[in-house]
């Protein structure tokens, strides 16, 4: 299992820096390097499912502004919209 995990992480941190756009490389580059050592397994999954959500919604979602799809009330997207990016 933790061979499993570090592999989800590895899998986690390449996703989120390379986006596409420089500025949600950044954003989620920063959210995942202060939150992925923290995160649980399922937590773990639940970061993945947003890192497959494309960068405008993700975006938008962050901002406040309105997506193109529902988000969830979980932990890892109330963590992601209340990240305070420095």
């Amino acid at each position: 299992m933790t061979a499993d995990i570090e592999q989800i992480k590895k899998k986690i941190i390449y996703r989120s820096n390379y986006r596409g756009t420089k500025e949600m490389d950044k954003l989620l580059g920063a959210f995942t390097n202060k939150y992925l050592d923290q995160l649980d397994y399922e937590d773990l999954n639940e970061l993945i499912k947003l890192l497959e959500i494309d960068d405008n919604n993700l975006y938008n979602f962050y901002n406040g502004l309105n997506t193109n799809i529902e988000f969830e009330d979980n932990k890892i997207n109330n963590l992601f919209k209340n990240f305070q990016y420095k």
